[in-house]
């Protein structure tokens, strides 16, 4: 499941983010890294993904 999250996070970062952590503030700062820049946004989303694995 983490690969579907991180391929969702490299095309639309906060959504492999909301797949992750909901709609936290995680991810309202993703939205907001992905509007200054698209790369932040992407290693923003993947940082959150493997740091934190959700037990399936």
């Amino acid at each position: 499941m983490d690969l579907i999250r991180i391929i969702a996070a490299v095309i639309l970062p906060p959504l492999g983010v909301f797949l992750q952590e909901g709609l936290g503030k995680h991810f309202w700062l993703n939205i907001l890294l992905t509007i200054l820049g698209y790369i932040p946004g992407i290693v923003h989303a993947v940082w959150i993904i493997a740091r934190n694995p959700r037990a399936a």
